[in-house]
């Protein structure tokens, strides 16, 4: 089979967050690049996932002039807050230090992907076998099939790893030059996603476990139920659900249409070092963050922005030192928001079932929520980090 070869600075694997958010950023600078992914475009569009961003990621979006990819699919606002024992106790966040705002992920895609092509991006879908090639050579490159089995291969400077956790662009790192660090919770959600308005909206501490109703457009809620370990979704017929969600939140809950559901294990990870070679580690590919935190996408912009600020400066200075120092760069933040998850998970558990810690940790727990009501200061960092801002 004959392979078309052609060359670029940066090819970016994955056309999620932190994928398609670098590559508005490399293009608004003039820098080269080819994003590619192995889904086709209508499947990457309508992939339902977790939709905060922070304070931090708006401000960041404004920053590079991309203030258009927040809009589309307003949320409605609906009554909510944190819950205990059925009694709702909002959190009040300093609002000068937080515009965080409910985007779902398949809507902050679509909007980067539709600014991307209209500015003359190269996005390729159906992308198959991708296999990055020569990452320690001074021009790596990027093989790959495309949707009509052709067989393709680019040349580049760099390639950013932005496929997630079960991508290709880790894997294509030798076992013995990255270190894993992972923890697993020991906590289970059953994950639902409903065709339902979301009322209420927040999150609930309950004897009966950890609940939550978070809003993923006009018309659609994803539900969190803390589970047993062992349960499958089997044991979680669509009348079980919505009366544990009411019985956790202490108050009537919109019901309808259940779409999917699903058992979600909870646990954090981290690689290191984040790079190798040319190829650098992006969002997922790189580490992870339990739901309950609310910083996948935040930490996806962070990588995504000292990425392209280290690239940009390679290419038009001739400078690597920031590149050089990404992983160096990445970690030490990285680390600060997988200690905020870390915190706010067994936190937000232990405070209601008691199953996992017993009375005693259920106490202290409560002591740690307890502290964001009545002290000023223990607020302040709760909303630094709620806002991204630490």
């Amino acid at each position: 089979m004959t392979e078309t070869r052609e060359s670029t600075t940066v090819v970016i694997i994955g056309a999620g967050v932190a994928g398609l958010t670098l590559g508005n950023f490399l293009l608004r600078n003039g820098i080269d690049c080819i994003v590619l992914e192995k889904h086709p475009r209508a499947y990457v569009e309508q992939r339902q996932r977790a939709g905060t961003i922070d304070g931090f990621g708006v401000r960041m979006l404004r920053e590079w002039g991309l203030e258009e990819v927040l809009a589309g699919n307003p949320i409605p606002e609906s009554e909510g807050g944190f819950y205990i024992d059925g009694q709702a106790m909002p959190i009040d966040v300093d609002d000068d230090n937080n515009e965080s705002l409910y985007c779902p992920q398949q809507v902050l895609v679509r909007n980067l992907t539709e600014v991307f092509l209209r500015d003359g991006g190269d996005l390729r879908y159906e992308a198959a076998d991708v296999t990055p090639q020569n990452i320690t050579k001074e021009r790596p490159v990027v093989r790959y099939q495309d949707a009509d089995g052709s067989a393709k291969a680019i040349d580049c400077d760099f390639i950013a790893g932005c496929d997630g956790f079960h991508g290709v662009s880790r894997r294509s790192i030798p076992a013995s030059a990255l270190t894993q660090y992972s923890h697993e919770y020991g906590y289970n959600w059953l994950s639902v996603l409903a065709a339902v308005p979301t009322s209420p909206s927040g999150m609930a501490i309950h004897d009966l476990g950890l609940a939550g109703m978070i809003p993923r457009g006009p018309q659609a809620s994803r539900i969190y139920l803390q589970c047993s370990v062992d349960d499958a979704p089997e044991q979680w017929p669509d009348e079980r659900i919505w009366s544990e969600l009411e019985a956790r939140f202490g108050c009537p809950v919109s019901t309808g249409e259940i779409i999917t559901k699903q058992i979600v294990p909870l646990r954090s990870v981290v690689f290191d070092p984040m790079s190798y070679g040319k190829l650098f580690l992006l969002g997922d590919a790189a580490h992870i963050v339990p739901p309950m935190s609310a910083k996948g996408i935040h930490l996806a912009l962070h990588d995504s922005e000292i990425f392209a600020r280290a690239a940009i400066r390679q290419v038009k200075e001739g400078d690597s030192s920031l590149l050089d120092s990404y992983s160096e760069t990445c970690l030490p933040h990285i680390w600060n928001y997988q200690a905020f998850a870390t915190w706010i998970t067994d936190t937000m558990h232990n405070a209601g079932f008691t199953g996992y810690e017993g009375e005693f940790r259920k106490r202290v727990a409560r002591a740690e929520l307890q502290r964001q009501f009545t002290s000023d200061a223990a607020n302040k960092l709760f909303s630094e980090l709620a806002a991204g801002t630490n």
